[in-house]
């Protein structure tokens, strides 16, 4: 099987994720990139949509995530964000980066991100989600 790569990249949000007050009240910028591995062959050879993964699909579940869910950590976005791509759509694995470039250190700095890298027989093993 082809191990190939399609990339999301840059998806920017305002969302209420964080453990200060004024994050969860004020809401800040948050930014994802996701990187799915799967067998694109099938699609290159026919061209069509039904034989690849959408990425327009892969938006809305990010965007459903990241906007319609809480949570104090940026771990906590990732990990959930890789857990649906995985639960939804055939990649052998998912690499999720989650950024928060205006996070408050107490200093200056770019942000924060958190980069993870989940397979399929990870997310068939793990433990139901709450």
């Amino acid at each position: 099987m082809a191990q190939d790569y399609l990339r999301l990249l840059g998806m920017a949000f305002h969302a209420y994720h964080g453990l200060q007050q004024e994050e969860i009240e004020n809401g800040q910028r948050f930014e994802v990139d996701v990187e799915l591995h799967f067998d694109a062959a099938p699609a290159g050879r026919s061209d069509r949509i039904s034989d690849t993964i959408d990425v327009r699909e892969i938006y809305a579940l990010v965007r459903r995530v990241v906007m319609e869910r809480r949570f104090f950590l940026i771990e906590a976005v990732a990990e959930h964000i890789a857990a649906e791509i995985l639960e939804r759509f055939p990649a052998g694995g998912v690499l999720v980066r989650v950024r928060k470039p205006f996070a408050p250190l107490g200093g200056l700095a770019n942000g924060s991100e958190i980069e993870i890298i989940r397979h399929r027989r990870e997310a068939e093993s793990s433990p139901p989600r709450p």
